[in-house]
C-alpha cells in the first residue's frame, strides 16, 4: 500500500429517514406558501427543500480517515504518534461516554444516529484534550487502523 493512500475511510452519512423530513420540510414550505399563488408555493417548495437537503447533507458529509500517520476526524488531523490505546466502544458504552462520562475538554466528532464509536485517549502532555471521541460504524476496523499506523 502506497504511503499516502487511507488505511481507514468512511463517511458518516444521514441515515434514510432524516431525508424524508427533509422532503416534508419542502412540502410545509410549499404549504407555508400556498395562499400567495401556485408560483411562490413552488418557490417555497424548492428554497425550503434546498435548504433541508444541504443542511442534512452537510451534517451527513463528516468523514474518518486513517492517512499516513494522522487519524482525521471531521477538521481535525491528530498524529498517530499523539494517540494512545484505542477503546472500541459499544452502544451503551458510547451513550455513557456521551452523556455523563463525557469531559468537555475532550475532542468528539459524534453523529446521534451512528451507536458504536472508539475512544482514543491523547497521550501528549502539551494537549489539554484527554481524548478523541469518534462514533463510528466499525470501530473494531478503525482501532486496527490506528494500530497498524503504530506498528509500521
Amino acid at each position: 500500500m502506497e504511503p499516502s493512500a487511507a488505511r481507514y475511510d468512511e463517511r458518516l452519512t444521514a441515515p434514510p429517514s432524516w431525508w424524508g423530513i427533509a422532503a416534508l420540510i419542502a412540502v410545509a414550505g410549499g404549504l407555508i406558501t400556498l395562499p400567495m399563488g401556485p408560483l411562490p408555493m413552488l418557490g417555497g417548495v424548492i428554497g425550503a427543500g434546498a435548504l433541508a437537503a444541504a443542511g442534512v447533507s452537510s451534517y451527513g458529509s463528516a468523514r474518518i480517515r486513517v492517512v499516513a500517520d494522522s487519524l482525521v476526524a471531521g477538521e481535525a488531523r491528530i498524529p498517530v504518534s499523539a494517540l494512545g490505546e484505542a477503546e472500541v466502544l459499544d452502544a451503551e458504552e458510547a451513550r455513557a461516554w456521551r452523556l455523563h462520562k463525557a469531559d468537555p475538554r475532550a475532542f468528539m466528532l459524534l453523529r446521534s444516529y451512528v451507536p458504536t464509536a472508539l475512544r482514543v485517549e491523547i497521550t501528549d502532555p502539551d494537549d489539554p484534550t484527554p481524548y478523541v471521541y469518534v462514533s463510528t460504524r466499525d470501530p473494531k476496523a478503525l482501532a486496527a487502523a490506528l494500530n497498524a499506523v503504530r506498528a509500521a
